[in-house]
């Protein structure tokens, strides 16, 4: 049995954060429908790469999930979203904070309906304070909490990073906030509002810039011990132009990457300051004397934490992450779309592609109590789909 097995979940989320949290708990065992508007929806269905008429993005964060449109600007579609809202546990929104309200159905009102009910809010900046209605995206978060200041290059503007990090870390806050209300609600009958910024969210990721800081030292944006500071603890080309990631930061892996490839093994080398240009100089030259594969047989014998930089395309080869089940493949209308094994997704599950928006609506509807003449008359409104 997995351990959210009889949870219903209605996503009313797009984009990353919120679809990925969904996803994290229908791999426990959750049941999640997810709720789109009948114009564009979640955007994400319509973002490269495509196979088909299928995103791969949106496929990879949506599978197992049922699919229902509602139009929530219809009187008509509100009511049925509230008597819909008595069949869930959780509801997942990613709306600024006020849109609900304005429908009228703030989290006063759907709490005082269905105390037992937990609602988790995603937003940029969360329910309160001066930034609250402030749109965003996960640069702008990132760079409120400090982890675009903390950043390098040390000269010149911050670089942009690859993954979306606030975005990420708040899908998997908001899974550790509704895990932690469900307890909450076994033990005294009650749901509530969990407040989850993505901006704070960020903020984990910049501990040790955030604690020095606290402490007065601001650091220099890529100099620092972790920030690109140290040769030891950074990025190089191999002879063949592949990217290899060096991160022998304790003294016993510098030493022993040092004394394999003929540098000194001198700790002055873990430690930053004007002289690392030429530390990182030295270190360049070494990597860029062999291969990326080269250098994948001197990992293999030499525990010294160095790997190559793998792109994204190659992941599906990787040997480590082929032996632990992390990536598989779904067929979607003929083509073949990658799927993503969560660290907490169990193994040997069978998964469902995404599904087709609106595809589940009449039968989530049926499921609530509505006949067939008022879901024919929720359709003559234009309020479902």
């Amino acid at each position: 049995m997995r351990p959210l097995e009889g949870i219903r979940v209605l996503d009313l989320s797009r984009l990353i954060p919120g679809p990925f949290a969904t996803l994290v708990l229908a791999d426990l065992g959750a049941e999640v429908d997810k709720l789109e508007d009948p114009g564009v929806g979640d955007y994400l269905r319509f973002f490269p790469p495509q196979a088909g008429d299928t995103s791969a993005g949106y496929q990879l964060l949506n599978r197992d999930k049922r699919s229902l449109v509602l139009d929530l600007k219809k009187p008509e579609a509100r009511e049925a979203f509230l008597t819909l809202l008595g069949r869930y546990d959780v509801l997942v929104e990613q709306f600024r904070p006020g849109v609900l309200a304005r429908l009228g159905l703030g989290h006063d009102v759907l709490l005082a309906r269905y105390p037992r009910l937990v609602v988790c809010a995603i937003t940029g900046y969360g329910q309160t304070g001066p930034l609250a209605s402030r749109a965003g995206h996960d640069l702008n978060f990132l760079a409120r909490a400090g982890l675009l200041g903390a950043t390098g290059p040390a000269e010149g503007p911050p670089q942009v990073p690859g993954p979306q990090l606030a975005d990420v870390s708040g899908a998997l806050w908001a899974v550790v906030a509704i895990l932690a209300a469900l307890r909450r609600r076994d033990l005294c009958g009650q749901g509530g509002v969990c407040d989850v910024a993505m901006s704070e969210g960020a903020l984990g990721f910049a501990s040790l810039a955030l604690a020095a800081g606290m402490t007065g030292a601001a650091g220099e944006r890529g100099r620092e011990l972790l920030t690109g500071g140290i040769a030891a603890y950074q990025t190089y080309l191999a002879k063949d132009g592949a990217p290899i990631a060096l991160a022998a930061l304790e003294p016993k892996f510098w030493s022993a990457f040092a004394s394999a490839v003929g540098l000194e093994p001198d700790p002055s080398a873990l430690v930053p300051g004007p002289h690392q240009e030429t530390w990182k100089r030295r270190v360049a030259e070494v990597i860029a004397s062999r291969t990326r594969a080269e250098w994948g047989v001197f990992a293999a014998a030499t525990d010294v934490c160095l790997e190559p930089v793998l792109r994204p395309d190659e992941l599906p080869f990787d040997p480590h992450l082929i032996e632990r089940g992390a990536l598989f493949t779904m067929s979607v209308d003929g083509a073949e779309l990658p799927g993503l094994r969560t660290p907490v997704t169990p193994r040997g599950l069978e998964h469902r592609p995404a599904a087709p928006a609106g595809r589940d609506t009449a039968a989530i509807l049926r499921e609530a109590g509505f006949d067939d003449a008022a879901i024919d008359a929720l359709r003559s409104a234009r309020a479902i789909g």
